[in-house]
């Protein structure tokens, strides 16, 4: 649980375990008091039985207290040393040993390989101060029908299995908090890419196919009003086609909005795909669509920019095109590109009436102004002067320029 803490909660989450880990008070107050009261009446009673002196009943009073009180004052690894070594001096000296000091032994063993800090040293620790009680039996002549050989015994054979039991519940903490923080990194992560792979899908559906469904409606229309001598009939399935394509593009932009809402990122797509050695293709495809004059004008010495600023600025011109074509229907639109030394600008004018109010939040704006930032170049759209409507993108020729 330590490390899922200090992940969470930085560096005091990280200090607070330690503390806790070294803490003071290791065992509770009232059950280390309750035990070295046994402990002690424990002496007493054995001092009464065997007719032992006073001095030394009181020796024996204070031996047993030594081997009980110490978890509750002082942190794990010091009680766990006290307690032990007040164990052999009690078996090795007097030749006695208290039932509550065999309890309070397993328990400091316990919670110093379950709790102890650091890790590796307290376990190890924790193991050898078990062992005490086995030497004691192979080494010191207690005998084994007597009580305290009976708990020396029971001693040797509980201890090493207390220390072990608390590398184990421990070991079993840190796997299922390990496990716990790895399925949440990775929750995260699928998450993450979902939402990325939901914003791309919705980027190129926005960016291609709501294109050539916009070009097939305008052809449709195009191709209804300007074909002499068409039959009724065929006007009448020219204008389905068109009405057709146009709910396509409706229910296409509800889609767009919920992928947009459901993805909620601003990590957009640069892997290159168009460039703009493919942009006199897109705008011989935008004459044949809307019949009008579409101009490309090029200044400056052209330079090879990365491909993700190509793509991005294929597809700014590319939306504008579009908006062209649905807000402003036969305009004429020029698509300026100038090359500088640091940056490549783009301006698409056309010279219709300009976009509805309600055209200027869509997702098409929004989508332009995300590919320039994605790129560290910066969009503004609005009325042109003189009329109709203006597309103004500055895209740096190269991510160095960018973090400029």
């Amino acid at each position: 649980m330590t490390g899922v803490v200090a992940i969470h909660s930085g560096r005091r989450g990280r200090a607070e375990p330690q503390r806790r880990n070294i803490g003071v008070v290791a065992v509770p107050v009232p059950a280390a008091v309750l035990l070295g009261l046994l402990a002690v009446s424990e002496s007493t009673v054995r001092s009464a039985l065997t007719g032992v002196s006073t001095q030394r009943a009181v020796v024996l009073c204070v031996v047993a207290l030594a081997t009980t009180l110490p978890p509750a004052f002082i942190s794990r690894q010091a009680a766990a040393m006290t307690v032990v070594s007040a164990s052999v001096v009690s078996l090795v000296l007097f030749h006695t040993l208290t039932a509550a000091a065999v309890v309070a032994q397993l328990i400091v063993l316990y919670r110093l390989a379950h709790h102890g800090a650091p890790r590796t040293s307290a376990q190890l620790i924790a193991v050898c101060l078990s062992a005490a009680s086995l030497v004691l039996v192979l080494t010191q002549p207690v005998p084994t029908a007597s009580d305290a050989g009976v708990l020396t015994v029971l001693l040797a054979s509980l201890a090493p299995a207390a220390a072990f039991a608390g590398i184990a519940r421990r070991a079993r903490s840190e796997a299922l908090a390990l496990d716990a923080a790895l399925r949440t990194v990775g929750g995260d992560l699928l998450e993450h890419t979902a939402r990325g792979e939901r914003a791309r899908i919705a980027r190129e559906l926005h960016d291609v196919v709501a294109h050539h469904i916009s070009m097939i409606a305008v052809q449709a229309e195009t191709a209804r009003l300007t074909t002499p001598g068409m039959p009724a009939a065929g006007g009448q399935r020219l204008s389905a086609i068109g009405d057709t394509a146009r709910s396509a593009l409706t229910e296409m932009r509800r889609l767009l909005g919920v992928l947009r809402e459901d993805a909620d990122t601003d990590t957009p797509e640069l892997q290159p795909q168009p460039g703009l050695r493919q942009l006199n293709l897109l705008l011989d495809d935008a004459r044949d669509a809307s019949g009008s004059g579409t101009r490309l004008i090029l200044s400056g010495p052209p330079a090879t920019l990365d491909p993700g600023v190509e793509l991005a600025a294929y597809r700014i011109v590319q939306e504008a095109l579009t908006n062209a074509r649905r807000h402003a229907p036969g305009a004429g639109v020029d698509v300026e590109l100038h090359y500088s030394d640091r940056a490549l600008s783009l301006r698409i004018r056309d010279n219709g009436p300009g976009p509805p109010e309600a055209a200027a939040g869509g997702h098409g704006l929004a989508g332009m102004r995300e590919r320039a930032a994605a790129v560290g170049g910066r969009l503004a759209t609005g009325p042109a002067a003189g009329g109709g409507f203006l597309v103004e993108a500055s895209l740096p020729t190269s991510a160095t320029e960018a973090l400029r």
